[in-house]
């Protein structure tokens, strides 16, 4: 599947662990190394709908005011997710969303 993105930041991110703006999550190299591990997949995969038979992404499609777009978890055991919009030819991954207050986890 073709992935474009967004937030080339998140693409430096996820291409050469390292980015100013993601410098928190940089220094996570478990979380980087799952991060890299779900774009591969997302790459691999002929489209979105075969990323339901891998359980452990939590592959959904989103409502309300994120409607159009879809999600995946990077890591299990974690919050963040890597937000993206589907097309005919591919996606375009918008961001990593960092909300640790999502699913109702309050802090």
């Amino acid at each position: 599947m073709i992935v474009d993105f967004a937030d080339n930041d998140l693409k430096e991110l996820i291409e050469y662990g390292k980015n100013n703006k993601y410098k928190k999550i940089s220094k996570d190299k478990s979380f980087c190394s799952a991060l890299v591990s779900v774009y591969k997949l997302l790459v691999t995969v002929e489209n979105t709908i075969d990323l339901k038979q891998f359980s452990f992404l939590h592959y959904e499609k989103l409502k309300f005011d994120r409607s159009g777009q879809s999600s995946v978890r990077i890591h299990n055991g974690r919050v963040e997710r890597l937000i993206f919009e589907e097309f005919d030819e591919g996606i375009k991954i918008v961001l990593l969303e960092l909300n640790e207050v999502h699913y109702g986890r309050k802090k």
